[in-house]
């Protein structure tokens, strides 16, 4: 079992940048993929970011270019740097990571909240 544990969300203004860690429990090199969500209220949970274990990432289309992902193994946490937010931008920013071998995210931190006022 991996607990995942996010921080870092706040209130920023439009433009700005915000960076959102997500500690694990256990090593991340357990964990073949990590990856970060999104929840805006009334919305559906949307992809946001991926880096797996080769370290290779992959964007939404929405955040490419102004997000970037990395993955600490030494430290086990991956990291979300948000750059140039924009109110579309808020919502709840949760981390996930996939065992090896599955299809699916098996472990999920509670989420950290990101406001971006215009």
């Amino acid at each position: 079992q991996v607990q995942l544990v996010e921080s870092g969300g706040g209130l920023v203004q439009a433009g700005g940048s915000l960076r959102l860690s997500c500690a694990a429990s256990r090593s991340t090199i357990s964990v073949s993929t990590m990856a970060w969500f999104r929840q805006a209220p009334g919305k559906e949970r949307e992809f946001v970011a991926v880096i797996r274990s080769t370290g290779d990432t992959s964007y939404a289309d929405s955040v490419k270019g102004r997000f970037t992902i990395s993955r600490d193994n030494a430290r086990n946490t991956v990291n979300l740097q948000m750059n140039s937010l924009q109110p579309e931008d808020t919502a709840v920013y949760a981390c996930a990571a996939k065992n090896w071998g599955s299809d699916t995210y098996n472990y999920w931190g509670q989420g950290t909240q990101v406001t971006v006022s215009s």
